[in-house]
């Protein structure tokens, strides 16, 4: 039951973000999104390390946290620039794949693919391309949507990483110490030199959404990190459904209306993600 509630929960966390980003990159651009929002998270874990204290060990995990911060950070620029030129719900399906990313680079990491982990794989494929192809009837203006769909798909690759190294660490670290690795390296590589360069671009109508987005990315990978530690197959299939929910928020708020192909590629990530989730 534990892991059911915490799933759910972080994928309306996620989506919560995402419907955010795709609104304040618009604005101040993904850049400044991305270094709001890992100074807000920094700020937000900073108590809880100090109450947990320096972790034993953490100077054996320094790569691992250097691939994890700098692979959440790649992946949150990029995917700011597809919801820059693409609608969420395209976008949100092709990120939501970083758990199955995860999984398949745990898997060529430890041994050769399974045959049915290889035909899962191709049909999310399947899925990023009638999603890139696919006419969109209401398109938005500069909307771009095969360049949103390649950038959402390098998101969610250097998302996958993240994750992978990420889920490697949690069994050492608190979780505290497991989220300050993506804080630490965007505030080091994005919001000081941008703020330096007085870059750092920010406006009245955007504070609530970086401040939203740096509350909903620590509480959602902080929901993960729980109901993984209880069933992490369930876990993982329900925070994949972030892309849907994000969807469905998306059309409800903006008035985003995706095509029939559009809608069906969408519905072919979710499957195959979902399905390979429970398969690895």
């Amino acid at each position: 039951m534990i892991s059911i509630v915490v799933g759910l929960a972080t994928a309306v966390f996620f989506a919560s973000s995402g419907l955010m980003s795709s609104r304040a990159v618009k604005v101040i651009g993904s850049w400044s999104s991305v270094g709001w929002t890992m100074l807000v998270g920094l700020i937000v874990i900073a108590p809880f390390m100090a109450m947990s204290g320096v972790p034993e060990g953490l100077g054996d995990s320094w790569f691992r946290l250097l691939v994890a911060g700098a692979g959440n950070v790649i992946g949150l620029v990029l995917v700011g620039y597809a919801f820059r030129v693409g609608k969420v719900g395209v976008v949100a399906p092709i990120v939501a794949t970083e758990g199955a990313l995860s999984a398949v680079i745990a898997a060529i990491v430890g041994e050769s693919i399974a045959p049915i982990v290889a035909f899962f794989l191709f049909i999310i494929m399947i899925g990023i391309v009638i999603s890139a192809v696919a006419p969109d009837p209401e398109p938005l203006a500069h909307e771009r949507p095969v360049a949103a769909v390649l950038l959402a798909t390098a998101g969610a690759v250097a998302f996958g990483v993240a994750l992978f190294a990420t889920g490697s660490l949690s069994a050492d670290l608190p979780i505290a110490w497991v989220l300050l690795p993506a804080r630490l390296v965007g505030v080091v590589a994005i919001t000081i030199p941008l703020a330096l360069t007085r870059s750092l671009r920010i406006t009245r109508r955007t504070v609530p959404l970086v401040v939203g987005m740096g509350f909903a990315e620590v509480i959602g990978f902080t929901c993960f990190a729980i109901g993984a530690q209880y069933q992490v197959a369930v876990t993982s299939v329900l925070s994949s459904q972030f892309a849907p929910i994000a969807a469905v928020m998306a059309y409800i708020l903006f008035r985003e209306r995706l095509g029939r192909l559009q809608i069906t590629g969408v519905v072919i990530l979710v499957l195959a993600v979902t399905s390979l989730t429970l398969v690895s």
